[in-house]
């Protein structure tokens, strides 16, 4: 009898952690849903407490969650370089006719100390402008091809730091830490990251070493729907910018095959944390 009540036992106590287990599964299999729904590919769920077979296929879930993100991300800089190339060469099609036409008014004499003078010169100074304006873009479109070489990035943050004494660094990268990257388009990379830091009041910076070039400060931190858009060629929450520094860097980092990311959560004791994958 006590042999039955054991088993009887045993029994409800597997079956119930077997039940408790499959629903976490299932919880599992909507957050992944969620996540896919609205656009979330960096999503990495925990492995623990997984049989091995489960933790080797969530392990593969996470990896291609990050894999479809880089896919769509590589798509979405094609797109807007596509875009950018034939919005630019419209637009100085039509502006370099009336700035030539306007020039030429000008050097009229007919036309100087007249009442039109002003009007054309206007003319003129604003389609100049604009076309200066477009060309500036134009690097969106037409990035170099990558050099890479291998950068050891003990020494390359070393250079980078001494460029900003006032900013306040933390450094964690081991001594055998290199990456083959173009060097000069990652600095840029750098640079474009601190800046933003900077004009976000930012007084310290982050830079540590994790599988992946993680980069982060403590300026004023990016709202969840800002955070969506960054990326997006022209797009800006400054009273002055351009909107291209980021969207520039991913495009950089992806030339190489690489990745540039707006980590998740940030760090702790950090505002924003940016990883270059």
């Amino acid at each position: 009898m006590m042999l039955v009540l054991s088993l009887v036992l045993v029994a409800a106590v597997f079956f119930g952690w077997f039940y408790h287990h499959q629903m976490l599964l299932k919880d599992r299999a909507h957050l992944m849903r969620e996540a896919i729904r609205n656009e979330e590919f960096t999503f990495r769920l925990p492995v623990k407490g997984l049989f091995f077979g489960e933790r080797a296929l969530q392990e593969a879930l996470n990896e291609t969650g990050k894999d479809i993100g880089g896919l769509l991300a590589r798509n979405e800089v094609d797109s807007w370089q596509r875009l950018t190339r034939v919005l630019t060469h419209e637009i100085m099609n039509a502006t370099t006719p009336i700035a030539c036409i306007s020039q030429a008014y000008l050097d009229n004499p007919a036309i100087a100390g007249t009442v039109y003078e002003e009007g054309i010169r206007a003319i003129r100074d604003t389609s100049r402008g604009l076309a200066s304006f477009v060309d500036s873009y134009r690097k969106l479109a037409e990035l170099q091809e990558p050099v890479l070489v291998e950068v050891s990035l003990v020494a390359f943050m070393e250079k980078i730091r001494v460029l900003y004494p006032d900013l306040e660094w933390h450094i964690s990268i081991p001594l055998s830490v290199t990456m083959v990257v173009d060097e000069n388009m990652l600095r840029q990379v750098l640079f474009n990251l601190i800046k933003n830091a900077c004009e976000a009041g930012a007084t310290a910076m982050d830079v540590r070493w994790k599988k992946e070039l993680w980069v982060s400060n403590n300026g004023a931190p990016i709202p969840a729907d800002v955070g969506r858009e960054i990326f997006v060629p022209f797009f800006t929450t400054k009273k002055v910018g351009t909107g291209i520094g980021l969207s520039l860097s991913r495009q950089m980092m992806i030339r190489q095959g690489r990745e540039l990311r707006l980590a998740e959560r940030p760090l702790q004791g950090w505002q924003v944390t940016f990883v270059v994958s």
